[in-house]
């Protein structure tokens, strides 16, 4: 893989409003409209948020990642994709790279709902 180029910079203040918080993801299902959606559930401790990830296609088995933490954006505006709304937006790394994605997940276990930054 060749890394990308850097993207333009930005101010401190742009990333600063952005929400990203721990969560666990409790279920994946399929999204039938949908050739790239997954539905997950994910507790973030004190809500529960439905965020559908284009993962279908990328995993053998997406039913893999129940139980376990990554980071999600959650204060994106709720958006509505194969007759279904996500409420945020699974991080991933590799997709835009063409490699085989994989979750950002934090190095050891940390409450759902704790916060980047």
């Amino acid at each position: 893989m060749k890394p990308a180029a850097i993207k333009p910079t930005i101010a401190f203040d742009v990333l600063d409003r952005v929400d990203i918080r721990v969560g666990t993801i409790e279920s994946v299902d399929d999204v039938p409209q949908s050739k790239k959606l997954m539905r997950l559930r994910v507790d973030f401790g004190d809500m529960q948020r439905t965020i559908l990830a284009g993962i279908k296609q990328e995993r053998d088995n997406p039913g893999e990642i129940v139980g376990k933490q990554a980071l999600f954006v959650v204060n994106l505006e709720p958006r509505r994709m194969a007759g279904e709304v996500s409420e945020g937006m699974l991080f991933d790394i590799g997709y835009p790279d063409g490699i085989l994605p994989v979750l950002a997940v934090p190095e050891t276990p940390v409450p759902n709902g704790a916060r980047m930054g």
